[in-house]
């Protein structure tokens, strides 16, 4: 029986909370055969999301074939080609023969060759034969709408961590092609596939989407709003009632405000007090899960901002402290930030270390809550209410 509390692995269904307009317009957009992009803080619910979408569309008789990957582990763009065209290929069977032979068809001409090999040992189908060059690239975009016309059934295509593609040699030149291939796809190949494009990393994201601007008027930007705090209290009450035990709203509400309404750190933290608890939960209870929640996580802290500077420690605090206006006198002079000069290359660290986000009015946002929580708590010895 699954956990009342899901925190580790997505969730559909019944146990999918809230954010039915996003889930609906994700699958507007891809049965439009638009491009998707979502990019959000770890554990907020893009995965969730999209296996929601997807169960939607298939409730609702849409044929698609879902193509996933990660680019976690791709530092290359051969790596990256690789697993493009190798997962997309894999849609279409599983034998080796069936995938040797829809090699040769539809990648002829390429440097791309079946590995039984690698398919046996790693369940990955392809290896170069060669360097990687232009056309393979070009081919690797193109498969999914060429596999996705020829079978009748659309390819949506996946990629998540996508930030990755900036770690390899050029992601640049990788973001451009594919942009390239959006722009000047043939109308026979227009409604074979669509790409979702999924990222961790806010700032990087970004930098990609919303910096450089690729894929502008090419993919839209589907935003993941916390879940309505009503409909996690309800969610929260019933979970704990299902197994005889009672938990008092007002006291779901603080726990609500401490993760921003984070579903993925609520349902563990309520894990954890479900297995403390045999009736009804007292607040002693909620202190001692939530001791236990940061103890768990505590180490990827220390690790956090043992990886920062001083001045990176003095503009967390001076962000953890309120401020905004980072570059005047009174802060530089109180956190000792040194110049203005230097408070916008902390900021550009603190963003690519992906601790904190700005908005469009330079306004902060320290990134993970619980991480927020435990830098004020026990880092800074700061007052937590």
């Amino acid at each position: 029986m699954d956990n009342i509390f899901q925190y580790n692995k997505c969730v559909i269904g019944k146990q999918f909370l809230g954010r039915s307009v996003e889930v609906r317009a994700f699958a507007n957009l891809l049965t439009q055969g638009e491009n998707v992009v979502i990019y959000e803080p770890p554990k907020t619910g893009r995965k969730s999301l999209v296996q929601q979408g997807f169960y939607t569309m298939k409730s609702s008789g849409a044929q698609f074939v879902a193509v996933q990957l990660s680019l976690l582990d791709v530092r290359t763009q051969a790596d990256f080609a690789l697993r493009l065209a190798g997962r997309v290929l894999a849609s279409l069977g599983s034998s080796p023969a069936e995938l040797s032979a829809a090699a040769r068809e539809l990648l002829a001409d390429t440097h791309f060759v079946f590995d039984e090999n690698r398919f046996g040992a790693f369940g990955e189908p392809l290896s170069l034969n060669g360097s990687l060059e232009q056309a393979d690239l070009l081919a690797a975009y193109l498969l999914p709408y060429r596999i996705g016309m020829r079978t009748g059934v659309k390819r949506i295509v996946v990629i998540d961590e996508f930030q990755n593609v900036m770690q390899t040699e050029d992601g640049d030149r990788l973001c451009q092609q594919l942009e390239e291939v959006f722009k000047t796809l043939p109308a026979e190949l227009a409604g074979g596939a669509s790409y979702v494009f999924l990222g961790s990393q806010v700032n990087a994201m970004h930098e990609i989407f919303g910096v450089k601007r690729w894929f502008w008027r090419q993919a839209e930007r589907l935003r993941v709003p916390a879940i309505d705090t009503r409909d996690i209290l309800d969610h929260v009450v019933k979970g704990f009632l299902a197994t005889g035990k009672v938990i008092d709203r007002d006291l779901l509400l603080g726990v609500c405000r401490l993760f921003r309404n984070n579903i993925w750190y609520i349902n563990h933290f309520c894990a954890i007090c479900d297995s403390l608890s045999r009736g009804y939960i007292m607040e002693q209870i909620l202190k001692e899960a939530l001791d236990s929640l940061v103890s768990i996580h505590e180490p990827a802290f220390v690790a956090t901002m043992n990886d920062l500077t001083t001045f990176q420690v003095s503009l967390l605090r001076a962000i953890l402290d309120g401020h905004t206006r980072f570059s005047s006198a009174e802060v530089i002079r109180q956190y000792s930030l040194n110049s203005s000069a230097n408070v916008r290359r902390l900021k550009d660290a603190l963003c690519k270390k992906e601790i904190v986000t700005f908005d469009e009015e330079e306004n902060p946002t320290v990134l993970d809550p619980l991480f927020e929580y435990w830098v004020r708590k026990e880092y800074f010895k700061m007052p937590v209410a």
